[in-house]
């Protein structure tokens, strides 16, 4: 009985020590898919050395090593002299966040401090390496080429962003944990990088499709690579950034709409007529790829398509676009990934997703779709705004109304280019709010974040809203959009919309714009825009001594803003104030038939310090009243309409459009 204890003990033991040898040879693997008891072995501790040794001193790793291999004495000489060179310091193809794994790992069964200072060192580099519009290159310190791009290549930008986002929000994914202080630097870098992906998403012909594999630094665009891997979007680095972006708890509504877009971009470019097949020789290599036509073939998704067509395409490594993989030579068409199936992860994922965040699957593809109720009493289709959008028809043949039931929402809403032929119509004007508090400042995404900080954006065409507020509830901390409209064809009628400073934009080089019996107020340039837009019987009510308008009217523009039977108020304390001043220099706003209140200042309008603009805006007005038309003491290069020049400003003509009368009730 003893002995045969004692041979179960003697199996036990071996069976341990089996389990803890690494039977790996890539290195990667060895990371990933070995026994945690293996990081305990000397085995591991000897890999460690290397690990450590390999590691520059500004905390990243060259990529592709085999680190487990053993070196010589002079490589190991070699290694210490390149630790303060940062040589080939990265995070493509893995780097540095593998090897940060690797250390946590280590230290998860030995607690040698080395590990967790390399570990943390890693994560300094990883944070110092961001740009400051949230995105990483592919080396840094950066390396001349195309290396500075924003690298969503083989996920090199979601593999640092799944590192920060474990230690941000403090998961136990890893052993080693920062202080409190890095722990805030990892959320606001992870949420940085979230903004860069949103704004790098690819718009094809105004509607949000996936990513590139390379983007522009600087602007954004898609960006070429090596010669054989032009800007396209990408079948497969879009995958990773999907999931990513699915992973984000309570998302935004921008992040909903990103997924949704990518998932429905992915179901439009599967390819289910192909099927790849591999030629392998007797050493299990790959020795050529053809792509055979195949009936109902399981989906697969080209890993280059083009930005405007999606249509896949191919290249050797001189860079010419060619339309099938047969049309390259043997090197590249073997020793690259042209195809993939991994957007099936995100297709699979997505029904269960979309549900547990408010886009109701299937809701939009309902045939008939032409009236969706909004209340927050749960007696309506849905509680919240954005999800009675996120409901509606892509395109639809037939207008889709969204009936907002009294009550104040507080969200942004967006509507999107798709989402064309969408009235927003409330139950009353005075109780039926939308408000949101965003503002220049609390965006804080540089220079152009005036325009993030709106509470309704409308994109799609056709698009109407009525009897209801939409306001900006930030106060006067800067600019603040309440309504901005890209759309064309769009129709606001008996409507507030509230704010101080930029409560309205207006934009759209050939957008026509009609707001009728409404009431809008602001400070400084609270109409502002480049849009072709007719205020019919308005209230105009500035808040403080300032600009009215702002008209960035592009050049060749017949007309830019103009006001009709409109009246313009004033708070008591607003008492010098200008009709408008141009945003750019081909400026058009014109006044006709109103009324002016005694705050408009008797020049009427400013410059802005740009006197070209004297001479190419058009400023002008017509049989307007009150204590503030002084038509004798305007600037001497504004104008005062004949009555035959007033004439041609009709409805018909500031408004006309392909689809005509669009305007009328």
């Amino acid at each position: 009985m003893i002995l045969k204890r004692f041979v179960l003990l003697i199996m036990c033991c071996l069976s341990l020590v089996l389990n803890a040898q690494n039977t790996y040879k890539n290195w990667p693997d060895i990371i990933r898919k070995s026994d945690p008891s293996w990081f305990g072995t000397p085995e591991a501790k000897k890999t460690a050395e290397n690990v450590l040794l390999y590691q520059r001193d500004i905390g990243g790793w060259p990529k592709n090593i085999q680190m487990q291999q053993e070196l010589t004495e002079q490589q190991k000489k070699d290694l210490t002299a390149l630790k303060k060179t940062a040589v080939e310091t990265t995070t493509d193809n893995g780097a540095t966040c593998q090897e940060m794994l690797f250390m946590s790992k280590m230290y998860a069964q030995v607690k040698d401090e080395r590990y967790k200072e390399s570990f943390l060192k890693g994560l300094n580099y990883l944070l110092e390496a961001q740009y400051a519009n949230g995105g990483w290159p592919q080396f840094y310190p950066l390396k001349k080429g195309y290396y500075t791009h924003i690298t969503y290549n083989d996920d090199s930008m979601v593999n640092i962003m799944n590192v920060i986002k474990a230690l941000g929000y403090e998961s136990d994914y890893y052993s080693i944990k920062p202080s409190k202080e890095i722990v805030e630097k990892c959320k606001k870098a992870f949420d940085k990088g979230v903004e860069c992906i949103l704004k790098t998403q690819y718009k094809q012909n105004g509607v949000l499709t996936a990513w590139c594999a390379q983007h522009d630094e600087v602007t954004f665009a898609p960006a070429n690579a090596r010669a054989f891997e032009l800007a396209s979007l990408s079948g497969y680095e879009s995958v990773k950034i999907v999931l990513l972006l699915m992973a984000v708890e309570k998302p935004s509504p921008e992040i909903v709409t990103a997924v949704k877009s990518a998932a429905a971009w992915f179901e439009k470019t599967k390819i289910t007529n192909l099927e790849e097949k591999r030629v392998l020789n007797d050493a299990g290599k790959i020795t050529d790829k053809k792509m055979i036509p195949t009936a109902n073939a399981t989906p697969i998704w080209a890993r280059f398509m083009d930005l405007d067509t999606n249509e896949p395409f191919f290249c050797d490594r001189d860079g010419i676009r060619k339309t099938s993989i047969d049309q390259i030579g043997s090197e590249r068409r073997n020793g690259y990934s042209w195809y993939t199936d991994a957007p099936k992860e995100v297709l699979k994922k997505f029904p269960d997703w979309a549900v547990k965040n408010g886009t109701k699957v299937g809701a939009a593809d309902k045939k008939n779709v032409t009236l969706i109720t909004v209340a927050q009493d749960g007696s309506g289709d849905f509680t919240k705004i954005q999800d009675a959008v996120y409901a509606c028809p892509g395109f639809p043949y037939e207008k889709v109304t969204i009936y907002v039931k009294n009550g104040t929402y507080n969200e942004k809403v967006r509507i999107p280019e798709w989402n064309t032929n969408v009235v927003l119509k409330g139950e009353s004007k005075e109780n039926t709010i939308i408000t949101f508090d965003d503002n220049f400042s609390k965006i804080n995404l540089g220079r152009n974040s005036t325009f993030y900080t709106y509470t309704v954006l409308a994109e799609g065409d056709d698009f109407s809203a009525l009897n209801l507020t939409i306001k900006n509830a930030s106060g006067d901390r800067g600019q603040g959009v309440a309504l901005s409209l890209t759309a064309n064809r769009a129709k606001i009628s008996n409507c507030n919309l509230l704010g101080n400073q930029d409560t309205l934009y207006l934009s759209g080089k050939e957008a026509k714009q009609f707001f009728k019996d409404c009431y809008i107020e602001g400070t400084t340039d609270f109409i502002f825009g480049s849009a072709t837009a007719l205020f019919e019987n308005c209230i105009i009510h500035s808040i403080k001594s300032s600009y009215v308008t702002a008209a960035s009217t592009p050049q060749g523009t017949d007309f830019g803003f103009v006001f009709k039977d409109c009246k313009l108020t004033a708070n008591p304390d607003a008492k010098e104030v200008y009709l408008g001043r141009p945003w750019r220099i081909y400026a058009k706003t014109v006044f006709i038939n109103c009324e002016m209140g005694k705050q408009i200042k008797p020049e009427g309008w400013e410059n802005w310090s740009k006197p070209d603009a004297e001479k190419n805006s058009f400023y002008a007005e017509y049989n307007c009243k009150g204590e503030g038309f002084q038509p004798v003491k305007r600037v001497a290069w504004s104008h005062q309409l004949t009555k035959k020049e007033a004439a041609k400003y009709t409805i018909e003509n500031i408004l006309q459009d392909k689809i005509k009368n669009w305007y009328l009730p």
